[in-house]
């Protein structure tokens, strides 16, 4: 059966709407959400029950291994186990240590791509290709791989404190610190957010540069009035992967940072498999998410924002 479609203006064109909705795109769409909600929903569901208290069902076993399971006392549950968690100290010091981290390499990190993308996108040549070249190298060097080496390197016997104690300089130890952790998430993340920052800026038009330049427009002000506007999409995508990113991140805390505070992804896994609360770590685990969610409707926000300013919506 065809779908009804009507015609209307819009800026004195003529355009022309479907009103129907189309059944074989929806058909497309049904097993791969079908997926999401079995794999992804379902597991969601069932830990957030578990953290309020329903020890029943899927979540029996669990609750009868673990310690200091709250169990329900209303029909919706309880907030004991959240309770316990915001209660204890040390999740205070994993959640500032886990924000720090997060916000100060997410600058640094886009920063970093915004400098070398500009670069290359305004002075170009085999240097600033280099440039992005060595950038991207960690995109094929596994997490665990750097993680060692950013230890091994900064570490107490490391190369860095070899070298320099051959002049007398007694270098600082990074590791085991939370400075380790932001080198190492930054090396990590770097790669992603310079592909995608220098591809929205070389998809500027050189022609608007050239007239902005005619008219007597100083780099700074092109980099600001026009290179930075036009690539903001590009740039709100980096910033939301890279936090997003680093805020779950567990390799490089594990190897790099400090036993306590930690960040809240090494901090989840030591609740759930040394100290046997997987309750409480199911309750970290909610509130990183419900971190990522605000990352995300930020996100979403600013697309459909810069979607309405642009007429796409």
């Amino acid at each position: 059966m065809r779908s009804r479609k009507s015609t209307s203006t819009k800026r004195g064109f003529l355009v022309r709407k479907d009103e129907g909705p189309s059944l074989l795109g929806l058909a497309f769409s049904i097993p791969p959400l079908l997926l999401v909600l079995i794999f992804v929903g379902l597991p969601i569901l069932i830990g957030l029950t578990f953290s309020l208290g329903f020890t029943s069902g899927p979540n029996r076993v669990v609750s009868l291994i673990g310690q200091q399971i709250h169990k329900k006392n209303h029909w919706w549950g309880t907030f004991a186990a959240y309770s316990d968690v915001i209660h204890d100290s040390r999740f205070l010091g994993d959640l500032g240590l886990t924000l720090f981290v997060t916000i100060l390499s997410t600058i640094l990190v886009i920063l970093l791509s915004l400098s070398i993308a500009l670069y290359q996108r305004l002075i170009g040549g085999k240097k600033s290709s280099l440039l992005v070249t060595l950038s991207i190298i960690p995109l094929f060097v596994p997490v665990v791989i750097s993680a060692w080496a950013i230890h091994t390197f900064y570490g107490g016997d490391g190369f860095m404190r070899s070298f320099f104690s051959q002049f007398g300089i007694n270098f600082p130890t990074l590791t085991s610190t939370p400075s380790a952790i932001v080198i190492g998430t930054v090396w990590t993340s770097l790669p992603f957010a310079i592909l995608m920052i220098s591809s929205g800026l070389q998809g500027i038009p050189d022609a608007l540069i050239e007239s902005a330049k005619d008219c007597g427009a100083s780099p700074i002000r092109v980099i600001t009035n026009i290179l930075i506007p036009l690539a903001k999409t590009p740039i709100i995508i980096a910033t939301s992967f890279t936090a997003i990113g680093i805020l779950g991140s567990f390799t490089i805390p594990l190897f790099l940072g400090p036993n306590q505070p930690t960040m809240l992804g090494v901090e989840i896994s030591n609740f759930f498999g040394s100290y046997n609360r997987p309750q409480q770590s199911l309750v970290m685990a909610f509130m990183v998410f419900m971190i990522a969610s605000g990352i995300a409707i930020a996100y979403v926000w600013s697309n459909v924002k810069s979607a309405r300013e642009s007429g796409r919506i």
